[in-house]
């Protein structure tokens, strides 16, 4: 699956967020400086070197506040194991952590909808050592999105017609892309395998070779276990960053206020 990944809201990509909510475009205050790393955020890796506009946002309540950001987190993972989904169904090669859990899923007979919660909450007790604090997205994220999958996957027309193969692909891809920007977006807690990104950087690892080490291991497991490779892991790996960069200023809200 993805390595669900974006701007990074606060230090903990939305657990600390500083400022106020301003109104029209600007920087968000908490975005850490991106010297010549990528950063990460939830679940997609996109690189952070550029302005991330925020719209007008004058919540009336910090409790609107609060249920607008969950509302998006929650559509926003909906959207993503949706689009995970659409990439499974396409049989054209999966992400690299989806390879993972396609892969686990085969070997063990458990759903791999199952599979992405497990490895999910595993994926958090490597924060402990990390000192990586978890939000209320941390916790959706490695729920929510395994659970769509089960629900979606079984839903979908099987076919062997490429074309609809491919429309799959392509649908999923923008489908996580707008998910991710909506669940980035509301700047509620970093995804569980972002976090573990982000605590290696704090010690001193550069988050692109960090993150390039662990998918090229995640997906040379998922291939050993089984799962699928193909032109949709090339696909995912080049496409979904920048497409997520499309999404994100349409969705990317100002820092919390401070309670």
């Amino acid at each position: 699956m993805l390595a669900a990944t974006c701007t990074p809201l606060g230090k903990d990509l939305g657990d600390r967020h500083a400022g106020s909510v301003a109104k029209g475009c600007r920087v968000v205050s908490s975005i850490p400086p991106a010297p010549s790393d990528t950063q990460v955020a939830s679940p997609v890796v996109v690189a952070v070197n550029q302005t991330i506009p925020t719209r007008a946002y004058t919540p009336s309540s910090t409790r609107a506040d609060w249920a607008n950001r969950l509302a998006r987190c929650v559509v926003g993972l909906a959207c993503f194991g949706i689009g995970i989904s659409l990439i499974l169904q396409a049989r054209l090669g999966a992400a690299p952590w989806d390879v993972l859990h396609q892969g686990l899923a085969r070997k063990t007979g458990i759903s791999i909808g199952i599979i992405i919660i497990i490895v999910g909450f595993v994926l958090l007790l490597a924060w402990i050592p990390l000192r990586q604090r978890p939000g209320v997205g941390t916790v959706l994220n490695a729920l929510e999105i395994g659970l769509l999958v089960n629900v979606v996957l079984p839903l979908l027309p099987d076919t062997d017609r490429l074309v609809w193969r491919v429309g799959y692909l392509v649908f999923g891809l923008v489908v996580i892309a707008a998910g991710s920007g909506m669940y980035i977006g509301a700047g509620l807690g970093a995804g569980p395998r972002d976090g573990i990104m982000m605590g290696l950087k704090a010690r001193g690892i550069s988050v692109r070779v960090g993150r390039t080490v662990i998918e090229l291991l995640v997906l040379l497991a998922g291939v050993l276990l089984g799962g699928s490779v193909g032109i949709g892991t090339i696909a995912f790996t080049f496409v979904i960053g920048p497409l997520v960069h499309i999404f994100l200023p349409m969705f990317n809200l100002p820092p919390r206020r401070p309670l």
